[in-house]
């Protein structure tokens, strides 16, 4: 039996899932102007996937797409607090 793609699927599940709080948490904390640490750390992630050879470097791929992905959810996270859909930071103006 092959289970890759089921290892994948999950990898895939928990990798996203896990962004989401990320997100909300580092818009909460630093705004969107933490913005370029995703692009780095989902380059970085993406080149790692181009070096690494089997399964270890799709988690690697899924990764380094979410960090990409977080950058426009970190935008995307400043309207939903201006519309008052998540907390805002109180000491950060």
């Amino acid at each position: 039996m092959n289970f890759e793609s089921i290892i994948i699927a999950a990898a895939t599940f928990f990798i996203i899932g896990i962004f989401h709080p990320i997100v909300i948490k580092a818009e909460y904390y630093f705004s969107k102007k933490i913005w370029p640490v995703f692009l780095i750390a989902g380059l970085g992630f993406l080149v790692g996937a181009i070096f690494t050879c089997g399964l270890i470097s799709i988690p690697f791929a899924i990764t380094g797409t979410s960090s990409l992905w977080a950058i426009k959810e970190l935008f995307e996270q400043e309207k939903r607090v201006n519309k008052g859909w998540f907390p805002k930071n109180p000491s950060r103006k």
